[in-house]
């Protein structure tokens, strides 16, 4: 049932999904309001214990009102009874226009799991026509100190990165955190990289530290050590090559290389492929050694390990 009520007679729910609200967002729906009206009524339910009505969804739309200075505002009415049903719907129509902060959502998440009889993530991941790995990514930002969990409200830090963080124990946590906090990081994506690779050290610091490497094991380690450096120091002799090609003039190596240009310019692509890997994991391998340095070993790591995510879900990270 649709009605036109005082803006007076309703109130919002205290217990609804969003705590966040934008005020530039909030001003963008008013002055579209103030223009075209209200294109979709709110919905409320009646109140028996406070009296007037209480918003289910919508308190975007009756925030917009108040800025209006509007008195009355269109209303459906409903006369669903369960609480958390309501919530549902509520917390639907927000995930559905990513109207909720990550945490807000996190939360509904949890609430509905803690609450509703037999839930399940698989089972909230489909009401909300969400994947189970989605679910599980918010679901993660609940294990964050709150002192992340602020720099995240506030932007400061993105969620994927944060997911990673959060995969840490609170004292690995504190470390991120405190280089963080120094202007350590240029980037989210340089924190991802720290935090992965500390949770890498986080899960194995228990197996490096007991483990004494027999002699056989030493010697292995010292070749691999002496290869790889060998490696890595040949390469400055192929930035010299690479540096001579790089001042020939275009016409001359053309004429030098005549039917073979083509070939060499594919040669040196999958060179550039090669260099792009190899910085890759030179990057996460200072990351690695950062976060040796720093490590908190975790009491509960080799009976409590968390799986390294497969390609999906850390392409869900970055979405998320």
């Amino acid at each position: 049932m649709q009605r036109v009520l005082k803006m007076s007679q309703v109130h919002r729910n205290p217990r609804q999904p969003r705590e966040y609200f934008s005020e530039d967002a909030l001003n963008e729906l008013a002055t579209s309001i103030d223009k075209y009206g209200l294109m979709q009524a709110i919905e409320v339910r009646p109140d028996n214990e406070q009296g007037g009505y209480e918003i289910v969804s919508g308190e975007r739309r009756f925030r917009a009102h108040q800025i209006l200075g509007r008195t009355k505002i269109r209303a459906n009415i409903t006369s669903e009874k369960s609480e958390l049903q309501r919530f549902k719907r509520s917390m639907s129509e927000n995930v559905t226009r990513e109207d909720m902060t990550p945490f807000e959502e996190a939360h509904g998440y949890q609430r509905i799991l803690d609450e509703e009889e037999g839930a399940t993530i698989e089972s909230v991941a489909a009401d909300f026509a969400k994947t189970t790995t989605y679910v599980k990514l918010r679901l993660a930002l609940l294990d964050l100190r709150i002192e992340v969990q602020e720099l995240v409200q506030d932007g400061k830090i993105g969620t994927q990165a944060a997911v990673q963080i959060a995969a840490l124990n609170l004292a690995n946590q504190g470390s991120v955190l405190s280089k963080f906090v120094r202007g350590e990081f240029a980037s989210d994506n340089e924190i991802v990289h720290f935090a992965y690779a500390m949770k890498q050290q986080q899960e194995q610091a228990v197996l490096m530290v007991v483990e004494e490497m027999t002699e056989e094991q030493r010697t292995e380690r010292a070749a691999a050590q002496k290869k790889t450096r060998s490696t890595l120091d040949k390469i400055e002799q192929v930035r010299a090559l690479l540096d001579e090609i790089g001042k020939t003039e275009p016409l001359k190596l053309a004429e030098t290389l005549e039917t073979q240009v083509g070939a060499r310019l594919e040669q040196l692509d999958r060179v550039a492929e090669s260099l792009t890997k190899a910085r890759f994991q030179l990057k996460q391998a200072k990351a690695h050694a950062e976060a040796r340095q720093l490590v908190t070993v975790n009491p509960e790591a080799e009976a409590d390990h968390t799986e390294e995510p497969d390609a999906a879900d850390e392409r869900e990270a970055v979405a998320a």
